[in-house]
């Protein structure tokens, strides 16, 4: 099943404190690491590993920081179709002990990716300009839009996923799901609800990719032919499998880790 990616790359800085600071206020960190991240790139490594066969399009800088923000990628096997120019992306993340995060990105060259028409089965996030966005929309069998960060696009994609706060921004999809944190998601069509899940219990200690772990599970078992209801434990357990992990990429769960959790 092959899935072209079109989004953003960063580098994460994830600093982790004991509780996030409120404006204003200075709180000591206990670690600081850097990881590959960026909404496209958790969410094409999360495909990819769930077993997709995936392309990556997007955009890195011409810096010492690209070949660390690609390493995730080209581990997971993903075909990149990514230029070099500018600086490359960050994002500056505080992980707090309760799993409870703070996120910052700076989107350097993820702002000059380029727009592409890939066609065949398509995911994209709003880490990129609209054209972009509305270029890998344009020709595609099926479209996919993970609407982060939030704002206004007029598409009607074939699913839409949103959390609850990004619900009340972008509402227009055949298929939309909505994810409603440690409560689960829901999947409705024509505003009828026709499918609902909870995730399994965790222990959650870094929430940074849970959403993209979602976005691609669902996705994924969608183009695979499972049924809808199946589809959304699926992703549910994967956004909960990566909770529980420290770092965005190396949280993400592979397909047998997806099956293992749910009894399968």
């Amino acid at each position: 099943m092959r899935l072209t990616v079109v989004g953003s790359i960063n580098l994460d800085l994830v600093a982790r404190v004991s509780t996030l600071p409120r404006p204003g206020e200075t709180v000591a960190g206990s670690t600081f690491e850097r990881f590959p991240g960026g909404k496209g790139a958790n969410q094409a490594v999360a495909a990819a590993k769930l077993g997709a066969d995936v392309r990556m399009i997007g955009a890195v800088g011409a810096d010492a920081l690209a070949d660390d923000a690609l390493a995730g990628l080209l581990a997971a096997g993903v075909e990149l179709d990514v230029e070099r120019r500018g600086t490359t992306g960050i994002a500056l993340i505080l992980v707090a002990d309760d799993g409870e995060n703070q996120i910052v990105v700076v989107p350097g060259a993820n702002a000059t990716v380029r727009p592409q028409s890939p066609g065949g089965a398509v995911l994209c996030q709003l880490e990129v300009p609209d054209a972009v966005v509305a270029a890998a929309a344009d020709g595609a069998e099926f479209f996919a839009l993970n609407a982060a960060p939030a704002r206004p696009v007029a598409l009607d994609p074939d699913l839409l996923i949103v959390n609850e706060l990004e619900h009340e921004v972008v509402s227009r999809g055949k298929l939309v799901a909505v994810t409603y944190g440690a409560a689960g998601a829901a999947l409705f069509e024509d505003g009828r609800e026709v499918a609902r899940a909870t995730p399994p219990r965790v222990n959650a200690v870094d929430g940074t990719a849970a959403g993209d772990a979602f976005a691609a599970c669902l996705v994924v078992s969608l183009l695979e032919g499972r049924p809808r209801q199946e589809a959304l434990e699926r992703a549910c357990a994967a956004g909960a499998i990566a909770a529980s992990r420290h770092g965005a990429q190396p949280s993400l769960p592979d397909a047998r880790e997806v099956a293992a959790i749910l009894g399968g």
